[in-house]
């Protein structure tokens, strides 16, 4: 059974409640592997390219250049079990 693991918007400060998906690094059903960059998320003052926490094939879910809360899922990635 395939193991789904939920990408989500990240913490990027103590004070930083939203950033925006700038962009994405890789394409909807591409495989990602463990480590490698896969968006990125943007407040007013940092710019940061988050990794993939895991190996599989990635399904896009968030909108380029729109603002999302921390925590709100963006992406799925469903691994190998």
């Amino acid at each position: 059974m395939p193991l789904v693991h939920k990408i989500k918007i990240p913490k990027l400060g103590m004070a930083v409640d939203e950033a925006t998906l700038s962009a994405w690094l890789v394409s909807d059903g591409d495989r990602v592997e463990a480590g490698s960059p896969i968006y990125i998320a943007a407040t007013d003052k940092v710019e940061q390219e988050i990794e993939s926490p895991v190996s599989g094939k990635i399904r896009l879910i968030g909108v380029v250049e729109q603002t999302y809360p921390v925590g709100t899922l963006v992406a799925e990635i469903v691994g190998e079990s």
